[in-house]
């Protein structure tokens, strides 16, 4: 009898490997033969899973997007306005161990998607929906009366986003300048300004 193979955990498998290669190493670390080596596959079996490089990358982003999104959705609860924002943004942010190693592989998959458009297509998806979310809780904090700042509503946006992909640049490039505490700092005083009149 045939030996039943289980596709979807060998691609979390590969997606493991790709993952744990890539915080050591980075993007360059993860050649398809140490990612087919350290996951125990011959170097061409890869392809019964994955048709290529990118598509393993796509997987392991979408992996930690999918960490991050957890983590938020907790956070947030059923908040709305100025309470989800303060979550989001929070959640978001590269304050743990765990977020600071979730930011290594998107600063990976930032630099792929740099020369592949379906790569960047996908990060702007995720972007523009990110964006969405962050407009939404800052429209419904304006109308509960808790965000008074008169910057306007896509600039807070841009800061946020801003604050957000710097910090986690940072946090890996120059971790000393850019802690834990010196972040909840930064991200407190942008919340002072933007609530208090």
């Amino acid at each position: 009898m045939p030996k039943v193979i289980d596709h979807d955990q060998r691609r979390s498998d590969i997606i493991d490997v790709t993952w744990a290669l890539i915080v050591k190493g980075g993007l360059e670390a993860a050649t398809m033969r140490e990612i087919a080596s350290e996951a125990g596959f011959a170097n061409g079996a890869l392809k019964h899973y994955f048709p290529g490089k990118d598509e393993i990358i796509q997987g392991t982003y979408d992996r930690a997007l999918g960490m991050m999104s957890e983590g938020v959705a907790t956070a947030v609860g059923d908040a709305t306005g100025l309470a989800a924002l303060r979550a989001i943004v929070y959640a978001s942010a590269p304050l743990t161990e765990e977020a600071i190693v979730a930011g290594r592989v998107l600063l990976s998959f930032w630099e792929r998607a740099m020369s592949n458009d379906d790569l960047h297509q996908a990060y702007l998806s995720h972007l523009t929906s990110w964006r969405g979310g962050l407009r939404t809780y800052i429209e419904q904090g304006r109308a509960d009366g808790d965000i008074v700042t008169p910057t306007p509503d896509e600039q807070l946006v841009d800061e946020i986003v801003l604050i957000n992909v710097g910090a986690n640049v940072m946090s890996l490039i120059a971790p000393e300048l850019s802690t834990p505490a010196l972040l909840e700092a930064q991200l407190d005083a942008f919340f002072d300004r933007i609530t208090t009149a």
